[in-house]
């Protein structure tokens, strides 16, 4: 396919998928249920780590984990005291487990007592001229993990470091980045440009990219999503992450491979 063929396809996939419809069957229908930066930032976390397996699964995990909250994640977070978390311990979600939850939760309380939005955890170690968020990435896992915690909550934190495509992290950061007019993607970050988002890869978007032939190897790592976001800025340099709607929807909703 040749280059304005593939552009004229994806931003006509782009477009039919960036839509408001696409919101309610989508894990980023979670922070959605929110208006408040940190409400949104720590449920769409949350929402974003969870994002494995069948979306309505992950969904209504999502749902029951805000319930454990009371459905104000911020204000639990801030206010609640540390033998409340226990109730928390009968979360399971795949391998995210109880003991995974009281982590995270115990390093959002710390965070938010410091620093008033989830964004300079990532863009605290970017600067303005790096191409990507690999840096973001990076500083945001050791960042996350300075405290004291569970050794096995370290894999649900993934980072470029050790070659992971960071898909979940990817996705999150394109919720809270991308400015989006069509109302799915919050944009509620400024410190990182849409044009340094890496395309959130998982097995589904690298075999349609594979198909299509904007990749060689259909391999979901850093490596390859950082060469599929290189192709993609081909299409569009300033917002290349909104080629995750047509990916994504073309292997997942019309099973294009």
């Amino acid at each position: 396919m040749k280059m304005q063929q593939l552009r004229d396809f994806l931003n006509a996939k782009a477009e039919q998928y960036d839509h408001p419809d696409f919101i309610t069957n989508d894990p980023i229908t979670i922070p959605h249920s929110f208006t408040k930066l940190q409400d949104i930032e720590i449920s769409g976390l949350f929402a974003a780590i969870l994002a494995w397996g069948n979306r309505t699964t992950i969904i209504n995990k999502c749902r029951e984990l805000m319930n454990m909250m009371d459905n104000a994640p911020y204000d639990y977070i801030r206010h609640h005291k540390p033998r409340e978390r226990m109730k928390l311990m009968s979360f399971r979600h795949r391998t995210f487990n109880g003991l995974d939850l009281l982590y995270f939760v115990e390093f959002l309380q710390h965070y938010y007592s410091n620093v008033t939005s989830l964004e300079f955890a990532f863009s605290g170690h970017m600067s303005p001229d790096d191409e990507n968020v690999e840096k973001g990435l990076i500083g945001f896992r050791k960042v996350f993990f300075a405290l004291e915690h569970p050794e096995r909550t370290g894999k649900h934190i993934s980072t470029p470091a050790r070659n992971s495509a960071c898909k979940r992290l990817n996705m999150y950061l394109r919720w809270m980045v991308r400015k989006d007019e069509n109302g799915v993607d919050f944009g509620l970050w400024n410190h990182i440009s849409p044009a340094q988002l890496v395309c959130p890869m998982d097995v589904h978007v690298s075999r349609v990219a594979a198909r299509l032939g904007i990749i060689q190897d259909p391999k979901a790592d850093w490596k390859t999503a950082v060469a599929l976001t290189h192709q993609l800025k081909k299409l569009d340099p300033e917002d290349p992450a909104k080629y995750d709607f047509a990916l994504f929807g073309l292997g997942v909703i019309e099973k294009y491979v």
